[in-house]
């Protein structure tokens, strides 16, 4: 690839051809101001739509100022990105934008997280000349189970729809008129839960102000807490520990498992569990549905659907019963540990210590705005009564003035409080299947795994194959992180799974949870979802217990309660059923 030489600010550099020049003057340094534009290096999402014009410059011997994150560079090209003209036509951008914006910012959902409010503080404006004689554009506000709409503040960057369309390839999300009164929106104004949308929330990880957010309920755990007639349990899902510290100042990928916990009961919650324990029960049931649709397809069974998908992921789920409602045979019928945890709460648990189902709350604290989604199915009938997001679990705890930093560390309770490395790496991209596939290698083989972790299923390529050998069998193995991802390898299922895979794991958000659209904001930078995967892996690592099938709190459950896995009463708790979503 030839080279180009690029002057910015008397900077001389030399730059590959196709570079912008917003990239070129990182290279030298040199920081222009962005506000629509997004890089997700590592990951198919790229939003340089050239919208907002904050990031204009100045070339030499051309007429007009130039998005810097759209101009590609040209061979001698001499840039100037603070010249007075230059700084002019970006305040002046600035104000109209924030002319036509809501001024509600104390009490806006994304009140210090907000770019636009962050580009205003930097900009030195404390007055918009154009708000005289203007009336604002207003949109009805949508409020819906998971994500709450308001297109009063869209500034019509349109990352949301680039992340839609092009990166999770739903389609939900589009432009709607011009102007002023231009805005993202559904096909013909529909709430999203009418859409095709899955609720996954990435929209809402990359909005940069608070035109999409999620539908707080910080207020009805606090209502649960204050109430002395309920019981109120909750479960704490394992990209969460990896990513809470960032909302207390700490680095991305500091573990916070025991801080999480001791905040939690700090709270006032009566029990405190971890959603590794249901995850170590979904991987054995799971597990074992993969055994039995291996073991009926060796011996001939054509009825047999290989490969089975991972079901764990409820944006994965509402993706392929919208979009692939003719593969449903295909996915495990396993609920996700969320949904498992809540019917072990409800039953197992609640039996056990003599509590009556309608006297317990359960709540969940999760990376994903989906899980909210999915906890008010109606095939679940309320197991899980609240979910909030990680950003609202720190909100809380920050309304409660608890100093996270100088808690004490504490540990879960138990019995569900109990759980293995294999259920933490639930939490990237890979990690279910890597878990399924320990389980399921010492179930056929008999055999004691020497090394547990398989590197080969590992990494963070949208879309991944790997073999593994488990006894005779090469047990061939398709991953993908991202619905674009995952709609590569359902085409390829639909057109007779040419690789042969025998299972499928898919996330639907980059790098899997520890990316999910109810994490701390990223703002663009993709190596904080890394450090987060890194995290659970040392986690994971540094736990006694490294296999879901070695849990003696769900062996033991599974002697008492259940039976075994596959049996007729985990399946009327543990499992689910799909149906085709005809949506827009």
């Amino acid at each position: 690839m030839s080279e180009l030489k690029i002057t910015i600010d008397g900077k001389e550099t030399m730059v590959n051809q196709g570079t912008t020049i917003l990239d070129a003057a990182k290279q030298v340094g040199i920081e222009i101001p962005t506000l629509c534009y997004l890089n997700l290096h590592g990951t198919s999402m790229k939003s340089q739509t050239a919208s907002c014009r904050i990031c204009v410059v100045e070339v030499e011997g051309r007429k007009n100022l130039a998005p810097a994150c759209a101009t590609p560079v040209i061979n001698g090209m001499v840039v100037k990105t603070h010249t007075p003209r230059v700084m002019k036509s970006r305040r002046m951008v600035l104000e109209l934008l924030l002319s036509d914006h809501p001024k509600d910012c104390l009490s806006c959902e994304k009140a210090g997280n907000c770019q636009l409010q962050d580009m205003a503080v930097k900009f030195g404006i404390r007055d918009v000349a154009f708000n005289e004689n203007h009336a604002q554009s207003t949109y009805p506000k949508q409020l819906g189970v998971s994500i709450m709409r308001d297109m009063d503040k869209c500034i019509m960057c349109r990352r949301c729809e680039t992340m839609c369309n092009k990166v999770q390839t739903v389609g939900a999300l589009s432009g709607v008129n011009r102007g002023f009164n231009a805005f993202v929106g559904t096909a013909f104004g529909l709430p999203l839960e009418e859409t095709v949308c899955t609720q996954c929330g990435q929209c809402v990880a990359v909005c940069p102000t608070g035109a999409l957010c999620e539908n707080e309920q910080v207020s009805d755990v606090l209502s649960g807490l204050a109430n002395p007639d309920k019981v109120v349990v909750v479960q704490t899902a394992p990209a969460v520990r990896a990513a809470l510290g960032e909302e207390f100042g700490m680095e991305a990928g500091t573990l916070v498992t025991g801080k999480m916990v001791a905040a939690l009961k700090e709270l006032g919650f009566n029990y405190v569990f971890d959603t590794d324990f249901a995850a170590d029960v979904t991987i054995m049931e799971e597990g074992a549905e993969l055994i039995d649709r291996l073991t009926r397809s060796i011996k001939g069974d054509k009825s047999v659907h290989l490969p089975i998908l991972t079901s764990c992921c409820p944006a994965w789920v509402n993706f392929y019963e919208t979009q692939f409602s003719d593969l449903l045979d295909y996915p495990s019928t396993a609920k996700s540990p969320q949904q498992i945890f809540g019917a072990i709460a409800k039953s197992y648990f609640a039996e056990k210590m003599n509590i009556p189902k309608e006297k317990m709350i359960v709540v969940s604290i999760m990376p994903c705005l989906a899980k909210k989604y999915e906890a008010d199915r109606p095939e679940f009938e309320k197991d899980v009564d609240i979910t909030l997001s990680t950003r609202e679990l720190a909100a809380l705890i920050k309304q409660a003035n608890i100093d996270f930093d100088s808690l004490e560390e504490a540990e879960f309770d138990n019995p569900l409080g109990e759980s293995t490395g294999a259920a933490v790496i639930f939490g990237t991209t890979g990690g279910v299947i890597e878990a399924a596939v320990r389980t399921a290698y010492e179930k056929v083989t008999g055999e004691s795994l020497g090394k547990v972790d398989f590197e080969e299923l590992r990494g963070f390529d949208g879309v991944r194959a790997a073999t593994v050998k488990v006894g005779d069998l090469d047990l061939k193995i398709g991953i993908a992180h991202g619905l674009g991802n995952a709609r590569i390898l359902m085409e390829e299922l639909r057109n007779g799974n040419p690789r042969g895979f025998h299972a499928i794991e898919v996330m639907a958000c980059p790098g899997g949870c520890v990316g999910g659209g109810g994490q701390p904001y990223h703002h663009g930078n993709i190596e904080v979802v890394q450090k987060r995967r890194e995290a659970l892996y040392r986690e994971d690592e540094h736990k006694p217990l490294r296999k879901s099938h070695e849990n003696p709190a769900v062996l033991e459950m599974y002697d008492t309660y259940f039976g075994h896995p596959m049996s007729h009463k985990a399946h009327d708790l543990l499992h689910t059923h799909y149906t085709k979503k005809d949506r827009i």
